[in-house]
């Protein structure tokens, strides 16, 4: 059975997405993602069972056909295989995006920033500890929350003194209120679905 540590890393991984201020962009969109880096293995072995586990089942033909074309075409080395690899690339990642319900607006180059959360779950999974980003990720929470309670709690102490006081308030409270909000929704969320798991494997 996984551990609560496990579970916290789970809801914290949910939070990254729904609070904190992170670009919208992840890193499989780039030449340096894990996406890419599988399709260059891919190519290199001429085996496209690397990349397979990046894109859905209904999916999977158009990624054959065009794997099978690339290497067709790479074969004229030089530019031909310039053009031949990238256009595996831009199709890989344009399904992968696609089967996650995300845009594709074209392969990012290599060192891109990616989000901060999104880094530190790579080096979680590459290190097989998930304690550093568990620490990083309940201190960015925590930080929110101090930070939008103080300012509700002091608004609050003016509310009455006007209007456009009160309405500061009133800004501030939802704010904190729909901070809290998301962070319990999210936890729950991966309460439900660890607890789906268990009863699958009951």
């Amino acid at each position: 059975m996984p551990s609560k540590k496990l579970l916290s890393a789970a809801a914290a991984a949910s939070l990254v997405l729904l609070i904190l201020p992170v670009p919208a962009r992840a890193h499989c969109d780039t030449v340096d993602g894990p996406v890419v880096k599988d399709a260059k293995r891919a190519l290199e072995t001429k085996n496209v069972a690397p990349v397979l586990k990046w894109v859905k089942a209904e999916h999977e033909r158009e990624i054959r056909d065009v794997f099978a074309q690339a290497l067709e075409v790479r074969a004229h080395r030089g530019r031909a295989q310039e053009l031949a690899d990238r256009l595996f690339f831009e199709t890989l990642v344009r399904v992968h995006r696609e089967g996650e319900g995300a845009p594709f607006t074209g392969l990012k180059p290599a060192g891109i920033e990616v989000a901060e959360g999104i880094a530190g779950a790579d080096a979680a999974l590459d290190s097989g500890s998930a304690d550093a980003l568990i620490k990083s990720l309940s201190q960015a929470v925590e930080r929110g929350a101090r930070e939008r309670f103080a300012k509700a709690a002091e608004a609050k102490k003016h509310m009455g003194e006007s209007v456009d006081k009160g309405r500061q308030f009133v800004a501030a409270y939802v704010d904190f209120m729909h901070y809290a909000e998301r962070i319990h929704q999210a936890a729950g969320a991966a309460e439900h679905g660890q607890a789906a798991e268990e009863h699958r494997h009951e």
